[in-house]
């Protein structure tokens, strides 16, 4: 399970939790991506794909370990992400060892779509959020600083308790843990990259669902139909919605998407 961009492979740890309840015969990776949580930068180019390849090297790990991965399951930026995998695995790109046998990917309130504009426009919170991050000083004395400065600019305490949750202790204030100029390369290639391909060419692996949450514009009503079109043309496309959802699928509708996830993941 991947994240999007800010968070952590942890915010899934509930549904996560619920899942393998449901299906134990299951296990769960929560991954932290590049830049995020615990995981390092990694080697540049700093872009969706890859991010996609850091994916692919963790398979092989786990392979090793008697664990493959079967399915992919991205949120939001994490969406394209696992979208680039798709794409990679169906190429057998970037593996030395074993290609990855993917049986499943997840999309969860995530377009497939390029749209470069996006990350210029002036109600474009994801970007908004980053330019507040960055006005910030190095360092702070307690969390609470950096949930005032959000509430200051506008966003929601909520918001800046999230944002709070990636600083981490230093000496007797916290830092940031995030590495913000990686993250602006990394949103601004997210809004670039047209991953149509992987939803609709037929030589791609296994399985695509696609979760829309019912009160978010980020899978846009056109892409909405794009999706449901395809998903008619092949046995092998599914489109979901989560009708009371919105964007943040994981706080406002987990039991949702664990019920899907546990009706739809294959048997072992």
């Amino acid at each position: 399970m991947t994240h999007g961009i800010y968070g952590s492979g942890g915010n899934w740890r509930s549904v996560a939790r619920k899942l393998v309840e449901r299906r134990p015969g299951w296990g769960v990776a929560l991954v932290d991506l590049r830049g995020h949580g615990r995981s390092g930068s990694g080697d540049p180019p700093h872009t969706v794909e890859a991010c996609a390849r850091d994916l692919q090297g963790l398979d092989q790990k786990l392979a090793a370990e008697g664990h493959p991965v079967r399915a992919a399951l991205g949120h939001s930026f994490g969406g394209k992400v696992v979208l680039a995998l798709r794409q990679l695995t169906a190429h057998g790109a970037g593996t030395s060892a074993s290609p990855m046998d993917l049986l499943q990917t997840w999309v969860l309130d995530a377009t497939p779509a390029a749209r470069p504009e996006a990350f210029a426009a002036p109600d474009n919170t994801v970007r908004q959020v980053l330019e507040l991050l960055e006005r910030q000083p190095p360092r702070f004395a307690g969390r609470e600083e950096l949930v005032d400065a959000a509430v200051a600019a506008g966003f929601g305490p909520a918001i800046g308790q999230w944002l709070a949750m990636n600083l981490e202790p230093d000496g007797d204030g916290f830092r940031q843990r995030l590495d913000l100029p990686l993250i602006r390369t990394l949103l601004q290639d997210y809004f670039h990259a047209d991953l149509w391909k992987a939803v609709e060419d037929p030589s791609m692996p296994g399985e695509l669902h696609v979760v829309c949450a019912g009160r978010s514009a980020t899978v846009p009503h056109d892409d909405r139909v794009r999706l449901a079109a395809h998903q008619a043309h092949t046995g092998l496309t599914f489109v979901h919605s989560v009708p009371d959802a919105g964007h943040w699928l994981h706080i406002d509708a987990p039991d949702a998407v664990v019920e899907l996830l546990a009706g739809a993941l294959p048997a072992f």
